[in-house]
C-alpha cells in the first residue's frame, strides 16, 4: 500500500488552523430583531427559546445588545398593532418598523436590514393582497402585480426612516425590479436590495410564524414559495432577480438547502446570503434540552457549514451567542 499520502499530516495541533479552508466570524452574521407595536416589554417567544419581541422604545437597547457581541448587522422585523387586508401598517409613516428603524439609527452604529413583506401586516396572514374570493377558495392566491404596487411603497417607507438596505422576502415575481424602480425614484438609488431570490415553501418557519405573528389564516403559500423539491428552478428565480438589480441574493432555508447555497454561488458572482431559519434554531435548541447535542458545538458547525456552502453572510437566530465565542 503505497503511504506517500497521509492526510493526517495536516491535521495536528498548530498546521490544522494554518490550512483551514473556511472561517467564521462575526462579521459574516445578521440578528434578526423583533419590534412589537402591541407591548410595552419584552415578551419571550416560546419556541425561540433566547429570543423576544421588543417594545419599540426598546429597538435601539436591543440592537445595541446585539452589537457588543461583535455582530454588525441587524434584520428588523415588525409586529404592528392593527392589521388589514392589505397590510397598510406596512408602509405607514409612523409603522413599527418605521418608528423602530429611526431610533435605532440614530442610538447605535449598527447596519440595519429591513424585511419588506406584507404576512405580519395583513389580516389573513398572506405576503400580499389576495385576489377577490381567495379567501374561500384555496387555489386562489396572492395578486401579483396588486401586490408589488404595496411592497415598493413599503420599502420606500423603510428607505426614508434610515434602513441601509432592504430584503424583499415575499417571493412576488418583479419584487426586485419594482422596489428598484420605487427607490430610484425617490431618491435612493445608493440603497442596496437583498432579494430573498430562492424562498421555499418550507415546513422549518414554525417558530419565526409564532415570532413574527404572520401564520396564514387560511391555505398555504405554496402558490408563490417555491416547492422544496425542486433544485433547478432556483437558478432561474436568482437569474431574474438579478436582471432585475438585485445587490445580495438570499436562500432560505440554509441548512436543508445548502446545494442550492452551493449552486447559487457557483453561478453568480453576487453576494450570497443564507436564512438559517427559526426551525433549525429551534430543533438544535430542543435536541440539547434533551441531552443529545452540545448545542454551542453544533450552532457553530451549522453556520460554518453554510459558509463552507458559498454563503458570504447568514441570517441566524445564533448570531449573539456564536459571535460572543469567535
Amino acid at each position: 500500500m503505497d503511504m506517500s499520502h497521509r492526510p493526517r499530516r495536516l491535521r495536528s495541533d498548530g498546521v490544522r488552523s494554518l490550512v483551514r479552508e473556511t472561517e467564521l466570524s462575526a462579521s459574516d452574521l445578521v440578528a434578526p430583531v423583533f419590534v412589537d407595536a402591541t407591548t410595552d416589554e419584552r415578551v419571550p417567544i416560546g419556541s425561540m427559546p433566547g429570543h423576544t419581541r421588543v417594545p419599540v422604545d426598546q429597538a435601539a437597547e436591543r440592537v445595541r445588545e446585539v452589537r457588543e457581541t461583535g455582530v454588525e448587522a441587524v434584520i428588523v422585523f415588525g409586529v404592528p398593532e392593527s392589521k388589514d387586508a392589505e397590510g397598510s401598517r406596512a408602509w405607514a409613516d409612523d409603522g413599527v418598523v418605521q418608528r423602530a428603524v429611526r431610533r435605532i439609527v440614530e442610538e447605535t452604529d449598527a447596519y440595519v436590514i429591513t424585511d419588506v413583506c406584507l404576512c405580519e401586516y395583513t389580516d389573513h396572514g398572506h405576503c400580499g393582497a389576495i385576489e377577490s374570493g381567495a379567501r374561500a377558495d384555496p387555489h386562489m392566491t396572492v395578486d401579483n402585480d396588486r401586490t408589488l404596487e404595496l411592497l415598493a411603497k413599503t420599502a420606500v417607507s423603510h428607505a426614508e426612516a434610515g434602513a441601509d438596505m432592504v430584503a424583499p422576502s415575499s417571493m412576488t415575481d418583479g419584487m426586485v425590479g419594482a422596489i428598484r424602480t420605487a427607490l430610484d425614484d425617490h431618491g435612493f438609488e445608493s440603497l442596496p436590495i437583498m432579494s430573498y431570490a430562492a424562498k421555499y415553501e418550507s415546513a422549518f418557519y414554525g417558530p419565526f410564524r409564532d415570532a413574527a405573528d404572520g401564520a396564514p389564516a387560511f391555505g398555504d403559500r405554496r402558490h408563490y414559495q417555491m416547492d422544496p423539491a425542486n433544485g433547478r428552478e432556483a437558478t432561474r428565480e436568482v437569474a431574474l432577480d438579478v436582471e432585475e438589480g438585485a445587490d445580495v441574493l438570499l436562500i432560505k432555508p440554509a441548512l436543508a438547502y445548502l446545494d442550492v447555497v452551493a449552486d447559487v454561488r457557483e453561478t453568480f458572482d453576487h453576494p450570497v446570503a443564507a436564512y438559517n431559519v427559526s426551525g433549525e434554531y429551534a430543533m438544535l435548541h430542543a435536541a440539547a434540552e434533551k441531552g443529545w447535542l452540545d448545542l454551542d458545538a453544533v450552532a457553530h458547525e451549522s453556520l460554518l457549514s453554510i459558509k463552507r456552502a458559498g454563503a458570504d453572510l447568514i441570517l441566524t437566530y445564533f448570531a449573539e451567542d456564536v459571535a460572543r465565542r469567535l
